[in-house]
């Protein structure tokens, strides 16, 4: 075993961890990051410059791969042979269902931030006010002001390409040029602000360097839309582009993969966090190590998963969990319906490049006046969407052959227009996280047991979330409008959250305003367990700003108390 004292201990390497190791480290603190997979240094991604005949069955896994990862695959993300290598093994890494939940993961040093889907949004006090407006879940212990300056500093560094809109529920950011829509995107905008006071089309705030400014070691989007594959430019922001090696650039960090965290040591006498148990996900072998101030990061199942298992004494039920809500409270964003049309009228247009980004239509329901007011559902849904042109799929096989063939195989095909709503739900209780200690894994440790669902108000919202659809691209005056409704199971959005919720009372939340565990100062959590409510953007951007504020807290802490 293994004793080692850091300044500070960061678990996990992904969005959020990676901001903390970055913070802590350029402050002076010595850190020890901790992952539970394997070393990736940026540009180690194997099919970053491969094209479809440069792979194996063009592209596609083999029967045998897809069976080790059937849940993984039900998301679609690990079923092309581009990026399978970056979600788990579902049989070496199994979990448990009451009720299905699609837990995507990838064990590897920069985690998700090498998969995920970089749109970037701010919430507003709409947001952080909704619990104590409408009743559901606690009070945010925290406003817009309290995080605005850290949206700020996190855009300012990762690069946001973007619009500012000038509406209050979707606070403008620091952007660099936005990207450009395409003609029949640009006709659905128009349609839009002609047919609607309180719709607007936007292209999406999406985490990719464009324009002038300057990233060290990253260039601009080259638009390849090969982003799953890992940027070899470093032009989208991941951990391994960007925090990560700012923080290895000081000195100060010590990254260690494969270490397996599993408990969170509690000292009774000291009243503290001091360290944490590691085991080593290639030897077996247990470490110890010992911090004066911890980072839980690991993601909201991970870290929960993490206190849950940290057990004392004084925290018979898990880390910082008197208020019993350790667990609870799983939030995703539903998404999967929407409607998509036919565009007549630009058969002559085109567009270059393959733009890695959608366009956005920013929530319009439950705004806090009455003419937005809904009294079916709570809450509400942006869209996400884009147009494009058909490719050539109807010309295969066996359909033709010959120099009218090869004419038309040139033609590309009509313009279409999609738009799918991502929806906010409501923090309940009952959707929870258990551990299972009967059934362990290679590790000896419990797995976790999923019991989480959408329920009414999610269900209510979907049909709205159709039939406006339609409306809007029926009044845009596109054809053939159809309607689409996918019941994903939670977790499709891979947003989870709100599994230690940050809160004002220690009897109903996990975390404080500083996200600090209550009753444990020294240790923070400030991925997406720490959420409190979901609103319906896209929720990385907060998890980095959280992270940011929370580090500083947590330097000023460590500072004052070793004068």
């Amino acid at each position: 075993m293994i004793k080692e004292h850091y300044d500070a201990i960061v678990i996990g390497t992904g969005i959020s961890g990676g901001w903390a190791a970055k913070e802590l480290c350029e402050n002076g603190l010595k850190t020890l990051v901790l992952e539970r997979g394997r070393m990736v240094k940026h540009g180690d991604y194997p099919t970053m410059h491969d094209d479809p005949w440069d792979m194996e069955l063009r592209g596609g896994i083999t029967i045998a791969a897809q069976k080790r990862q059937e849940k993984q695959a039900r998301t679609g993300y690990a079923t092309a042979a581009e990026s399978k290598h970056w979600f788990v093994d579902d049989i070496k890494h199994p979990y448990n269902e009451t009720k299905r939940f699609d837990w995507v993961r990838g064990y590897h040093v920069g985690g998700r931030s090498l998969t995920w889907g970089r749109q970037s949004y701010r919430l507003s006090d709409l947001d952080f006010t909704a619990n104590i407006k409408d009743g559901h879940g606690v009070d945010w212990p925290i406003r817009y002001n309290d995080i605005a300056p850290w949206y700020d500093y996190v855009e300012k560094y990762i690069g946001i390409s973007g619009e500012a809109l000038g509406i209050p529920h979707l606070p403008d950011g620091i952007f660099s040029p936005p990207m450009e829509l395409y003609c029949v995107e640009e006709e659905f905008k128009t349609q839009l602000a002609s047919n609607y006071q309180d719709r607007l089309l936007t292209i999406g705030r999406v985490a990719h360097i464009t324009g002038d400014h300057q990233h060290k070691g990253r260039s601009n989007c080259q638009y390849r839309n090969r982003c799953i594959r890992g940027c070899p430019y470093g032009a989208y922001f991941s951990s391994n582009a960007s925090t990560l090696p700012a923080a290895d650039a000081t000195g100060n960090m010590t990254l260690r993969p494969h270490s397996i965290v599993h408990e969170i040591i509690y000292d009774d006498s000291q009243k503290k966090a001091t360290g944490v148990k590691v085991i080593d996900a290639e030897t077996k072998e247990t470490h110890v190590f010992s911090a004066d101030i911890i980072f839980c990061c690991a993601s909201a199942i991970a870290s929960a998963s993490i206190l849950m298992q940290s057990k004392s004494e004084r925290f018979p039920n898990g880390l910082g969990n008197d208020s019993g809500e350790l667990g609870h409270n799983i939030m995703d964003h539903h998404l999967g319906a929407g409607a998509n049309a036919i565009v007549d009228g630009y058969e002559d247009y085109y567009y270059k490049g393959r733009r890695p980004n959608g366009i956005y239509i920013p929530r319009f329901r439950n705004l806090g006046d009455k003419a937005t007011e809904r009294k079916d559902f709570l809450r509400g849904y942006g869209y996400q969407g884009g147009g494009g042109r058909n490719g050539i799929s109807e010309h295969v096989a066996e359909i033709g052959y010959g120099e009218k063939f090869k004419e038309a195989i040139l033609k590309p095909g009509p313009w279409s227009m999609g738009i799918m709503g991502f929806g906010e739900c409501l923090p309940y209780h009952d959707n929870k996280m258990t551990m299972d200690y009967d059934k362990l894994d290679d590790w000896g440790l419990p797995t976790i047991t999923f019991d989480a669902e959408w329920k009414e108000n999610e269900l209510i919202m979907r049909e709205d979330i159709k039939q406006q659809a339609a409306e809007m691209l029926e009044k845009a005056g596109f054809k053939e409008v159809t309607t689409f409704d996918v019941r994903y199971a939670p977790g499709i959005g891979i947003h989870e959250m709100g599994t230690a919720r940050m809160g004002r009372d220690p009897k109903t939340s996990v975390l404080n305003a500083h996200n600090q565990v209550h009753g444990v100062p020294n240790v923070y959590v400030t991925d997406g367990a720490c959420m409190t409510s979901a609103g319906c953007q896209n929720p990385s951007l907060t998890y980095m700003a959280l992270t940011a504020r929370a580090a500083q807290h947590a330097v000023e802490q460590f500072k004052s108390s070793n004068t």
